[in-house]
């Protein structure tokens, strides 16, 4: 085992312990609302396991803000990935939402499904602070329709997006020229719009420093 892995996995060991070493990680978009009633909306990886979830916001963030300030917040399962690209290009970061069941946050009203949550216990850290939350409420709208590579392509592309000021360009460019293989043979038109919204992203940021 390389040094530098046996080093970061025995540090994570020391935070998290085992079972958070290894956990299921589930790109949502989460959905907060503020102590004065403003809604927000956020792609987000939870981290899920037996009994609870977690949410690891960076420090400083919105979302950070307002799950600390009404201690809830709505586990959106989207399968229109226009959401997550819109948002990390701010290309289109306001998407209709409605009251929750349970929970002050909103749910989006495109969202097959959603879990809404409430935070029990918090565990500081600098950088990402660990937000344990439960499930309060749960719905399901719509069924299940199937894995789509071109969906997979845009939602890695987003990702990518957030980290092109820590990427090299030419790990960019290549992670890009591999994920337009599946999208060129599977995406529909909103999996392609979502796609030329990232672009769009990209080439902007190489050429003035900002992707949104």
């Amino acid at each position: 085992m390389p040094g530098s892995f046996r080093a970061a996995r025995c540090c994570a060991v020391q935070r998290f312990g085992w079972n958070r070493l290894y956990v299921l990680i589930r790109e949502i978009i989460l959905t907060t609302i503020s102590a004065d009633g403003t809604p927000h909306i956020a792609p987000m990886g939870v981290h899920v396991a037996a009994d609870h979830l977690r949410i690891l916001p960076f420090k400083p963030s919105i979302t950070l803000d307002n799950l600390l300030a009404t201690g809830s917040a709505v586990i959106n399962r989207v399968d229109d990935v226009r959401v997550f690209a819109g948002c990390v290009t701010g290309r289109q970061r306001d998407w209709p939402l409605t009251a929750a069941t349970r929970v002050a946050a909103p749910r989006l009203v495109s969202a097959p499904g959603h879990t809404e949550v409430e935070l029990f216990r918090v565990e500081e850290d600098p950088v990402r602070p660990v937000l344990y939350c439960h499930s309060v409420h749960e719905a399901e709208r719509q069924a299940f329709a199937g894995f789509n590579r071109a969906q997979f392509s845009v939602l890695e592309a987003a990702i990518l997006v957030t980290r092109l000021n820590r990427l090299p360009r030419a790990k960019v460019d290549s992670e890009l020229a591999y994920l337009a293989i599946g999208l060129e043979k599977t995406a529909g038109p909103a999996e392609r719009e979502a796609w030329g919204w990232l672009l769009d992203a990209v080439t902007r940021f190489y050429q003035t420093g900002a992707a949104s």
